[in-house]
């Protein structure tokens, strides 16, 4: 299981990347100047009456919520690893989802941060940084 230190610790070795809090959880975020791409996402009281209707239970432990490049990649995330990635009705039509860190290991996290911060980086630094590790 992953912990809030390990999200930040992966988040904060990306270029350009700042924490702050996310301005109405007061939860921890990460971001660069162009968006936000990861930030901690704990119930509020609508996703809880919206899990209900949808006779699901609230997920166990910390929940991080990330960007995707699209609706498409969010579906086959989602369709590939249901037992970590999830969504809810506030996330609908919106290019981001929900990662169950007790259900993902810290090598799989680091790729789903790495992802998300991929979708906000400007081009060129993304290049760069994919380039120094010959990834692209």
């Amino acid at each position: 299981m992953v912990t809030i230190d390990d999200v930040r610790g992966i988040a904060l070795a990306l270029p350009g990347v700042e924490e702050s809090v996310s301005g109405h959880t007061g939860a921890a975020a990460w971001r660069l100047k162009s968006g936000q791409f990861a930030w901690l996402r704990g119930p509020s009281a609508t996703d809880l009456r919206q899990l209900a209707e949808l006779g699901r239970e609230r997920p166990a432990g910390v929940v991080l919520a990330v960007r995707v490049a699209d609706l498409e990649e969010k579906e086959a995330l989602l369709a590939a690893e249901p037992e970590a990635l999830f969504t809810i009705p506030h996330f609908h039509g919106y290019p981001g989802l929900l990662v169950r860190l007790d259900a993902v290991d810290r090598d799989r996290l680091a790729e789903i941060i790495t992802d998300a911060w991929l979708v906000r980086a400007p081009a060129k630094v993304a290049k760069e940084w994919l380039e120094a590790r010959g990834w692209e």
